[in-house]
């Protein structure tokens, strides 16, 4: 009975996720309907204790990121640079490589530190006319916007700062290059298979004669004569964010806070403060790097684009920060919903069954992937299924000799897996904005949703073949 109220808890808080209902409002009813069921006296010192306790914990580490990342995005976009990138992407590959020319900008865009969602609005108006001018499908439009944005630069390749990329630092004390090697070869597989797919898809529909199609909603309105930004200054904000990830992360703030490997923490003497505050710093400065990066990023395009951006500031910035916010929250009541769900006797056997898989690194994959599937996150599923089992996957993978830097790669590679199910949030927004619909368009974002998924284990075996890291 103890697995069914756990299982029933998941369905629930999927079904209503589904059904586009906010899983701030869902998730602590999800995760307390479970609590009543199994011991009615402690749902209200477990709401207040437990779920807020690892909400507020979220809050505390993550929110920086949504903020910083929401808002390097916006200034991106206001300031043009995302539409001067793009022109210059597409004028180098070719127009008539639409798909390879959509999924590159995808990828410099989230690489760089832009949001997935701004992602989506800054490239469809250049993909639809694309696709439009070379008489491809509109359809296919989503799944070419997914695969540069939803896969190998969010979660894969080594120093992405999408918060999927940092989230791991925190568990396993690793930093967002971990694994650079497995991360690149899994980005490769993606990308290479990924193109493959959709190209063969476009063949599919030139030999049924299908084109653009008519009577599509939301087309985009083209500006060909709007001034541009040079390529070279539009794309120099996404380098400041990369350089200065690697720097702070690997000089700077360890040469400031890690004086000696031996003592993780380091305390907090302010003058004021009744006692000392102890951080630990090394599980801390891949977030710290991440923040950093971002804020020069941000001034980066206001010293090169001071009069576009602060024009129109004070409304995009509301809603970039309304957008971080939301996403902050949305994913701390999933981070609270699990903490809860694990801590009742149901989720102890379902931990106890994944024991069952021998290999640790197969364990993590399929418990991480499986979670973002159900929640519809990636940074949610990665989230509850790290806070649940993150001790365990790390002694397990100790005992196997085998190092953080590969858990965390793979976690958060699995997380990006199954997350695109017909529930998540990116891609409800993607097919918003394009005008499209499930039955439409969201066959080949689960044809990706596969790729990318299979890719996790492409990597596990990588590792095990070759030993590299």
């Amino acid at each position: 009975m103890s697995f069914l109220i756990c299982i029933g808890a998941l369905c629930f808080l999927m079904f209503v996720a589904y059904r586009g209902f906010s899983v701030i409002l869902f998730a602590p009813i999800a995760a307390l309907g479970a609590v009543l069921l199994t011991a009615p006296e402690q749902v209200m010192p477990v709401y207040s204790d437990l779920f807020m306790d690892k909400a507020v914990i979220f809050v505390k580490l993550y929110f920086p990121v949504f903020l910083l990342g929401a808002l390097f995005g916006k200034v991106i976009e206001l300031s043009g640079f995302a539409r001067s990138i793009t022109t210059a992407v597409i004028r180098m590959v070719g127009r008539e490589r639409a798909v390879l020319s959509i999924v590159l900008v995808g990828c410099i865009l989230t690489y760089g530190g832009v949001s997935l969602f701004v992602v989506v609005f800054a490239v469809y108006p250049f993909a639809a006319e694309m696709f439009r001018q070379g008489n491809l499908p509109k359809r296919l439009i989503p799944g070419t916007i997914a695969l540069g944005a939803f896969t190998l630069t969010m979660d894969s390749l080594p120093g992405t700062p999408q918060i999927q990329n940092v989230i791991p630092t925190n568990f396993f004390g690793t930093d967002i290059y971990a694994a650079p090697v497995l991360g690149i070869c899994g980005g490769i597989y993606i990308l290479a298979l990924g193109i493959l797919y959709l190209n063969w898809r476009i063949r599919q529909a030139e030999a049924a004669n299908e084109g653009y199609g008519d009577g599509h909603i939301n087309e985009p309105e083209t500006s060909p004569n709007e001034a541009m930004v040079n390529p070279l200054v539009a794309v120099l904000p996404l380098v400041v964010v990369g350089i200065a990830n690697w720097v702070f992360t690997k000089m700077v703030f360890p040469a400031l806070y890690i004086t000696d490997p031996k003592v993780p923490t380091m305390n907090i003497t302010l003058e004021g403060l009744a006692k000392p505050i102890a951080v630990t710093v090394k599980s801390m400065i891949g977030i710290w790097s991440v923040e950093v990066a971002l804020v020069l990023g941000i001034l980066t395009v206001v010293a090169f684009a001071y009069k576009a951006v602060v024009s129109r500031f004070a409304e995009g910035s509301k809603n970039a920060i309304a957008g971080s916010l939301l996403a902050t929250i949305n994913t701390a009541s999933e981070y609270g919903f699990g903490a809860v769900i694990a801590a009742l006797p149901g989720f102890l056997m379902v931990r106890d069954a994944l024991k069952s898989i021998p290999n640790p690194l197969v364990n993590e994959a399929i418990t991480v992937t499986t979670l973002a599937g159900i929640t519809g996150s990636a940074s949610g599923g990665m989230s509850i299924a790290l806070a649940a089992m993150a001790q365990q996957f790390k002694e397990t993978a100790a005992a196997a000799g085998i190092n953080m830097e590969v858990l965390h790669r793979v976690a958060s590679m699995a997380s990006g897996g199954m997350d695109t199910l017909p529930h998540n949030g990116a891609v409800i927004t993607l097919l918003m904005v394009t005008g499209l619909t499930h039955k439409t368009s969201y066959k080949d974002i689960f044809a990706i949703t596969v790729i990318k998924t299979s890719a996790v284990f492409v990597v596990i075996a990588l590792y095990y073949l070759t030993g590299l890291v």
